[in-house]
């Protein structure tokens, strides 16, 4: 009887360890975005899931041309001229396989608009964030860190 309650517990700890270790194989959470030319860390960015659609929010930007609290100057439509910090910067990434795309990434600084292709590496401690425009191998990739 003991070493039935023995490998109950060793089985119910190896599956909570796989569903932490999934977790952090996604790109959902908080990540510190380093610009891929200064090397420098530039915003906190909060992704979150709605129904299987990756979002991302500016919760803090940390490095500016423009100051602590930027607004997207060159931005179109309803951002244009709104603060950076709170605004929703990706939209429409769906997971296909280990990588998450098909949707739109916001360069606040350009207020361009590109297609974005996600994927975690490192055992998620770090994602390959890559905007480009037409086919994946014309852009720039960045590759962020995730926060506590």
């Amino acid at each position: 009887m003991k070493s039935l309650l023995r490998l109950a517990v060793a089985t119910s700890l190896l599956l909570c360890a796989g569903a932490v270790f999934a977790a952090e194989n996604t790109p959902v959470g908080t990540w510190k975005t380093i610009d891929d030319e200064t090397g420098k860390a530039k915003s906190i960015v909060q992704i979150t899931d709605d129904h299987g659609e990756l979002k991302a929010t500016v919760l803090q930007v940390l490095q500016s041309d423009e100051g602590p609290h930027p607004l997207c100057k060159n931005c179109d439509g309803e951002r244009k001229n709104q603060p950076v910090e709170g605004m929703n910067i990706m939209w429409g990434v769906r997971q296909d396989g280990d990588v998450w795309d098909g949707g739109k990434i916001l360069d606040p600084k350009s207020g361009k608009v590109y297609k974005v292709k996600l994927h975690t590496i490192e055992n998620g401690t770090k994602l390959e964030v890559r905007g480009y425009i037409g086919f994946s191998l014309m852009g720039r990739s960045q590759v962020w860190e995730r926060q506590p």
